[in-house]
């Protein structure tokens, strides 16, 4: 997400650019200046807008949480999402836990999570999950970087309900096909790949949604706070080595206003069956 300050609608574009009249070399070194830690993106308000999907994610986790006893948010970064929802569920479960695998954003999720007195763990994000068989009632995990089926699988009680919004394949990509060139088509993040791994875990699919969304950047401290943010966007990305590139892009959104790219996300519920 760049702004999200309603799960069902864009956030509010600015009238007047912001960058105007400011250099190349000072959007460079603003956009490389701003802290990265949590998933906090407030400071793009003004600056940049995605579209939300429409089935308003958090909303629908607060829901879950408010019918579940025992509730594990998987890579939960700074544990933004985690933390509205748990304070608009009908009722707090007796046991919530996060993981988390970057230490600064686990410190950020545990002061955070702390008033539900949830317990936030370090865990790396292609590993097992530290938590006995069965604990859970719901697993939830916005945008994690890869979802480990089994894992998921284990820890969740039979009928359990796994809940997630994934980033779908493709995403952005106008935004790194500008910096990289043409990437060769994945089939990793889609939700078909999605849907055969989680069945292979035994969970029967409940839900499954998918959509194309906008996100416009107008400026290039931006572009460059977003992809230090989210680096797998471009993998390995610096400044130094893109400096081309981005001039190449500061001049484009000075031409046209804004530089706009589209992102997948798609949406997918699955219960544990055997």
């Amino acid at each position: 997400m760049i702004v999200d300050r309603n799960e069902h609608f864009l956030a509010r574009v600015r009238l007047t650019v912001q960058a105007d009249g400011v250099s190349f070399e000072e959007l460079l070194v603003e956009g490389e200046s701003v802290r990265v830690e949590g998933w906090d993106f407030s400071w793009f308000e003004g600056r940049a807008s995605e579209q939300r999907p429409s089935w308003g994610y958090a909303v629908m986790l607060a829901e879950r949480i408010g019918r579940a006893s025992s509730v594990l948010d998987v890579q939960t970064g700074g544990g933004e999402v985690f933390d509205w929802a748990l304070n608009r569920a009908p009722r707090p479960p007796a046991l919530a836990a996060a993981t988390e695998s970057w230490a600064p954003n686990a410190a950020i999720a545990r002061d955070r999570l702390a008033a539900h007195s949830a317990v936030v763990v370090r865990a790396i994000d292609d590993g097992p999950l530290p938590f006995r068989p069965g604990a859970f009632d719901l697993v939830a995990s916005r945008h994690p970087v890869v979802t480990m089926w089994g894992e998921v699988a284990r820890v969740l009680r039979l009928g359990g309900v796994f809940f997630s919004q994934q980033v779908g394949p493709g995403s952005n990509r106008e935004l790194y096909e500008f910096l990289m060139g043409p990437q060769p088509a994945s089939s990793k993040r889609d939700p078909s790949v999605a849907v055969r791994e989680a069945r292979q875990a035994g969970l029967q699919i409940v839900d499954l949604r998918r959509e194309t969304l906008e996100t416009v950047f107008f400026d290039l401290a931006a572009v460059v706070h977003f992809l230090r943010k989210v680096p797998w966007t471009v993998p390995g990305f610096t400044t130094e080595k893109y400096r081309d590139r981005l001039a190449d892009l500061h001049r484009q959104i000075e031409q046209d206003g804004r530089f706009v790219a589209h992102a997948q996300r798609f949406l997918i519920e699955a219960k544990r069956a055997t």
